[in-house]
């Protein structure tokens, strides 16, 4: 027997299961709505100015002003890097959307060249997508009109109004100043500055603008202007106009710096001239020079190509990387070791043209000798027999002593990028480095500035500067007012007379460089000469030859004899003899007495030399130009920053006479004719007193 149940439902049961249910929908329902009301709420008060920026900021775009650079001026106030008002055109890969149709086109319309067109492609393969490419800059209205109103069709493409470095001397300035460029990836990494990434902005690559880069760069303004959804600007709503950074002022007299680099000529040297009052550096000039207008701009494949290829190296700043022999110019230095160690300067020598050393016999510049010799003698003819002889009484630690008084051997606090301070060397020195004993004949290469000397032009200028005044100056670039009080050398005045007085007839009197002597009445020019071997006699004469195997070419001087107030050193890298270097110290100091005279003489040189050097520098890019075309070999960032590197940190080549005994040179027949054929001065007299050393 089954049984069967039904359940009775009621009117008061369904009533009670609606309400169950009611409730959970409710509840779940009222849940819900208090978090779209909690969700809402936060995001109305905690994240209200989250979006409004971000809604804002599609209404409005910010962007950053660069900063115009501060300037560089000289002493009396001349720029020697400035800013120019500028059209320029860059491009920003990360936002073009057809890279070959965008420099296509924009070839066109800027009517590039295909040695352009190469430049901005090989810019646009080294480039990384957050920094911006310049693409031309110092456009005229109508090639930057050109591109501006088809703006919307090249994407990536920025135009913009503002400021470009300019330096009005060019390749003057070149290792003076250093020039600009736009930030590496490496750069940006180490700053995170955004400016670094701005269109248009660049930074300090090389020189006084990469030392003072913090102080020059200035602070960024802003422009915020309401867009369109497509970006086009409908109003400017407000802009914070750029600080300007700071400007420098420096020690150079900036006409005379760029007399300076152009009385050069074609010559590979220096020429730095300082202030014997208070070490103030007037004029540092090195030559060849690159023009850092074009590096600011970009340097391409044939610019650099053209500047690799030249064997005088001009990405070498001379004046503090290149070492040298000093030659002779040591000579009044050795003279002054000599009257402190006290030696009787009328105690004299026969030279006979040579001295035996030992078992070998060290020859004199002049081969016929020089007669009974004395200290004045052998400073204004150069006779190396008296230094030899005396030397080896007096020995080379006093030597050396004074010559570290006296500058050489020094690396200097100066806002430059590095110097290379060279060698004076001694007998702890020797030991130190190679672990061999001081031997006789080191100590009479070392007397004539041959040996393991080396100096760079700068210290032979302040030698010059410490000999003219008597006291210890140490060079300066930046301008004060405050005197330098630069304590006295410790040599007595009746020394530093003696030592004036010959100096000053190295080219007043019977000396080596009567060519020197100032065209100006009533200013005597006092100066010592000096010729450094570079190979052995048994490869070249150093007088004529392969252009590497002729003798470096040295003159300091100061001026005026009885009252200091210039020093000067002159460097001309195988010149062939000082005859090359004192025709450039004599024109230099004589633009300080008499600017109009000098610049006369400099125009008639540079007819002869094919222009200014700016100009020669143009033409010679032009030669290359047509010569290689596209065809330039391609260099990479990391290739083209360790070449520069080699070329500022190269020294001389390992030369015969910095490890070998040598005698000077013979004295050259003819002199006077002969030497001046071997440099640049080939229009110049035949000197007083005969050869020179």
């Amino acid at each position: 027997m089954k049984f069967r149940f039904q359940r009775h439902v009621t009117m008061a049961t369904l009533r009670n299961s609606f309400d169950r249910r009611s409730v959970v929908l409710g509840a779940v329902q009222g849940g819900l709505g208090v978090l779209l009301a909690g969700r809402l709420s936060y995001l109305a008060i905690a994240q209200n100015r989250k979006y409004q920026l971000e809604a804002e900021s599609n209404r409005v775009n910010l962007s950053l002003i660069p900063p115009r650079r501060g300037w560089i001026l000289d002493r009396h106030g001349t720029p020697l890097a400035s800013n120019r008002a500028d059209f320029r055109v860059d491009v920003i890969p990360e936002r073009m959307q057809d890279s070959a149709r965008t420099v296509t086109r924009l070839g066109q319309l800027l009517n590039f060249g295909p040695v352009a067109m190469q430049d901005l492609q090989d810019k646009l393969d080294k480039a990384h997508g957050f920094a911006p490419v310049e693409v031309a800059s110092g456009l005229d209205w109508e090639r930057f009109a050109a591109v501006s109103v088809r703006l919307p069709d090249l994407p990536g493409v920025v135009t913009q109004r503002g400021y470009s470095r300019d330096y009005p001397t060019g390749p003057s300035v070149g290792h003076l100043i250093g020039y600009v460029g736009a930030a590496s990836a490496e750069e940006y990494e180490k700053d995170r500055d955004p400016i670094l990434i701005t269109p248009g902005y660049k930074v300090g690559k090389d020189g006084l603008e990469k030392i003072f880069e913090q102080e020059l760069r200035g602070r960024p303004g802003a422009r915020r202007v309401e867009v369109t959804a497509g970006g086009r600007i409908v109003r400017d709503l407000e802009t914070r106009e750029d600080v300007p950074g700071k400007t420098i002022r420096l020690t150079i007299d900036s006409g005379l710096q760029d007399y300076a680099s152009r009385r050069l000529g074609a010559e590979s040297g220096a020429v730095v001239v300082m202030d014997c009052q208070n070490g103030d550096i007037l004029a540092m000039a090195s030559m060849p020079s690159f023009d850092p207008n074009s590096f600011s701009d970009g340097i391409g494949r044939v610019e650099w190509k053209m500047l690799s290829d030249d064997d005088h190296v001009p990405l070498r700043n001379k004046v503090l990387r290149g070492l040298y022999p000093p030659g002779s110019t040591v000579k009044p230095m050795v003279a002054l070791s000599f009257l402190k160690a006290g030696l009787d300067p009328e105690e004299s020598v026969f030279c006979g043209g040579g001295l035996r050393v030992g078992n070998r016999v060290f020859h004199c510049w002049n081969r016929r000798g020089h007669g009974r010799v004395n200290m004045a003698k052998g400073i204004y003819q150069s006779c190396d027999v008296y230094f030899y002889h005396f030397a080896q009484r007096i020995g080379m630690d006093p030597i050396a002593a004074m010559a570290r008084r006296l500058g050489l051997g020094q690396e200097y606090d100066l806002p430059v990028v590095g110097q290379s301070y060279g060698t004076v060397p001694d007998p702890m020195w020797k030991l130190r480095k190679y672990g061999r004993e001081w031997q006789t004949f080191d100590t009479v290469n070392a007397t004539i500035g041959q040996g393991y000397f080396l100096v760079n032009p700068l210290q032979q200028a302040v030698m010059s500067a410490r000999i003219a005044s008597g006291r210890e100056l140490m060079p300066r670039m930046l301008l004060t007012d405050k005197a330098q009080n630069a304590p006295s050398l410790g040599i007595t005045q009746e020394h530093l007379d003696y030592v004036h007085q010959a100096m000053s007839d190295v080219v007043n009197g019977p000396g080596t460089a009567g060519r020197a002597a100032l065209p100006i009445e009533d200013v005597k020019l006092a100066g010592k000469t000096g010729t450094a071997q570079v190979v052995g006699l048994h490869i070249s004469s150093g007088k004529t030859g392969p252009w590497k195997y002729r003798d470096h070419g040295h003159f300091i001087c100061y001026a005026p004899f009885d009252k200091p107030r210039y020093a000067c050193a002159v460097l001309v890298e195988h010149g062939g003899g000082s005859s090359s270097a004192y025709p450039i110290a004599r024109d230099v100091m004589t633009y300080l007495w008499d600017p109009e005279l000098a610049l006369e003489k400099l125009h008639e040189l540079e007819k002869q030399w094919g222009g200014t050097a700016q100009e020669r520098l143009n033409a010679r890019y032009q030669a290359y130009v047509s010569q290689y075309g596209v065809s330039a070999p391609k260099i990479s960032t990391e290739d083209e920053t360790r070449k520069a590197r080699e070329a500022d940190e190269e020294r001389s080549a390992n030369q015969p006479i910095v490890s070998e005994a040598q005698s000077p040179r013979p004295e050259p027949v003819g002199t006077g004719s002969a030497e001046a054929g071997a440099g640049q001065q080939g229009t110049e007299p035949s000197p007083r007193g005969g050869g020179e050393r």
